[in-house]
């Protein structure tokens, strides 16, 4: 008699954001089975190493043992790799993580037992202070809504939002606006003569303290810079002097230039 294998969540893909997701739900407590598929024996080595992960190399053996199916891949190889699947004839409820990647082209390709959803998780879910936006097909069952929404609230908050509002938000949520503006800030400090170490410090607390302070707090943002940069005083000339070498506009211009990429990948 053939064993039947038990099924669980299957990753294709077994880059940066699978790491980061798997690491978080382990720190989370999750202990249930995470099999992940990846061309790269590599990857995969390394995940079961870190995170206990399952190994699964060959691609239909690892769909056959989902019965949460997340699709992690890169935008531009999320259509190739439905299309090496082939049709699923059994229910499945699949998941994207690829940015750009409407459910309408999901859905066409795996055939109509398969339901789909579209989540965009931040890397901080590793540490369990991630934000994980999430979309669903109009037929995607509730209990399976409930699973997901469950599932990433394991690595951070969940906010449910429109499909048609999903690449604004994907451009907005990165974690690499923080780091880019940290590592900024820090540069131009250390040009003023602070040290490394001083300079990372001080950035640090301007960027991150004053945030959580905005979000734990019950100040409004507009009351908190009023408090934070005195009319005439050094914070409000250094925000001014910002703005007038076009701060807000370049930041709105990186945004349009990240969702004009978003939407050429839908179009891929």
């Amino acid at each position: 008699m053939r064993r039947t294998r038990v099924k669980g969540i299957v990753f294709l893909g077994g880059g940066r954001i699978t790491s980061a997701l798997v690491a978080g739900l382990r720190l989370a407590g999750y202990r249930k089975r995470v099999i992940v598929h990846d061309r790269h024996p590599a990857k995969l080595r390394r995940l079961r190493k870190q995170h206990a992960i399952i190994e699964e190399p060959d691609l239909h053996r690892a769909v056959a043992q989902a019965d949460l199916l997340i699709i992690a891949v890169r935008p531009g190889s999320v259509l190739e790799l439905l299309r090496e699947i082939g049709e699923v004839k059994r229910p499945l409820l699949a998941v994207s993580l690829a940015a750009g990647a409407p459910i309408a082209k999901l859905r066409a390709k795996l055939g109509s037992p398969v339901q789909w959803a579209r989540a965009m998780p931040s890397p901080a879910c590793r540490s369990g202070r991630g934000l994980t936006a999430i979309t669903f097909d109009t037929k995607f069952p509730v209990p399976g809504r409930r699973r997901l929404r469950s599932l990433f609230a394991q690595v951070g908050s969940v906010l449910e939002i429109p499909e048609s509002k999903f690449d604004a938000f994907t451009v907005t949520y990165s974690c690499s606006h923080g780091y880019h503006a940290l590592e900024a800030l820090a540069e131009a400090a250390a040009k003023l003569g602070l040290d490394r170490n001083a300079a990372f410090t001080a950035a640090a607390h301007a960027l991150a303290d004053g945030i959580v302070s905005w979000r734990e707090g019950n100040v409004s943002l507009k009351n908190l810079l009023h408090e934070a940069a005195t009319p005439g005083g050094i914070a409000a000339t250094v925000m001014d002097a910002m703005n007038a070498g076009g701060y807000t506009r370049a930041v709105e211009r990186g945004l349009r230039a990240g969702l004009a990429r978003a939407r050429a990948n839908a179009k891929g």
